[in-house]
């Protein structure tokens, strides 16, 4: 197992000093287990999926969304707006029992993602990966289901991203790329906050929903949109969908506001 929100420290300084922890990360990388396995006798409530499953698990309402209702393995996707998308599907994958690390996200809403039912256990998190980030992740996708790669606005180089896709291919990984520029993403997922639920006005009432509008469209399919309340339920966090929606050609493909 990762551990309680296991923090793996790579940060910058000398180059030898920053091999050196690139090695350790490796090792520790190895010592995490097969992907869908456990280190411990597993619970009946605690399901174990993911490791047989050919796509890792997403929110419901996102699932009608894709092709294969989930992220196939092998695959890059980019996600951007809102940061309940990226905390849903880390919840969908850690609460399946994938292991998940987040590279580059220092205001990571770890709580909001517990309170939709992440493990967080099987979630490391990273959020000083250093001068080069890019090849903390590639790193990482040796062990971990899903990878989350936050670029801090910079673009990287397409021959790069393609050795990194093609790493993440051959490990039957999915590397989530936000916050800068990935040529060759197959899938994008866009969403930005369209509402909220339960504010009566300046000082009365509590926000206990937030309604996302959430497109998504890839190589091979169409754009699609939904969508998504996002609503607060005692201590859980309920995604409640509605209908998706395909629209033809490439209208509608500008970019989401953040």
């Amino acid at each position: 197992m990762l551990g309680e929100v296991a923090e793996f420290p790579v940060g910058g300084g000398a180059s030898q000093e920053r091999t050196r922890q690139i090695e350790a990360l490796r090792r520790r990388i190895a010592a995490v287990p097969s992907r869908g396995e456990v280190s411990r006798p597993t619970p009946v409530s605690e399901p174990v999926e993911v490791a047989s499953q050919g796509v890792l698990p997403v929110p419901a309402p996102l699932a009608d969304l894709l092709p294969h209702g989930g992220l196939v393995r092998g695959s890059v996707v980019s996600v951007s707006g809102a940061a309940s998308l990226l905390l849903g599907v880390l919840a969908s994958v850690t609460s399946s029992g994938g292991n998940a690390a987040v590279i580059g996200q220092r205001r990571l809403g770890l709580l909001a993602a517990a309170e939709m039912g992440a493990r967080l256990q099987r979630l490391a998190v990273i959020p000083d990966p250093g001068p080069d980030p890019v090849e903390v992740a590639a790193v990482l996708l040796d062990g971990m289901d899903l990878v989350v790669l936050g670029l801090g606005g910079n673009s990287v180089p397409p021959s790069r991203a393609r050795a990194v896709a093609a790493r993440a291919r051959s490990k039957g990984a999915v590397l989530i790329v936000t916050d800068g520029q990935w040529e060759g993403a197959q899938i994008r997922l866009e969403a930005q906050v369209s509402g909220y639920e339960g504010v009566d006005g300046p000082g009365l009432g509590r926000l206990c929903g937030t309604r996302l509008s959430v497109r998504a469209h890839g190589r091979a399919f169409p754009l699609r949109t939904t969508q998504v309340d996002v609503c607060a339920e005692r201590s859980k966090v309920l995604w409640e969908s509605g209908n998706p929606r395909r629209i033809g050609g490439d209208a509608g493909r500008g970019q989401v506001a953040q």
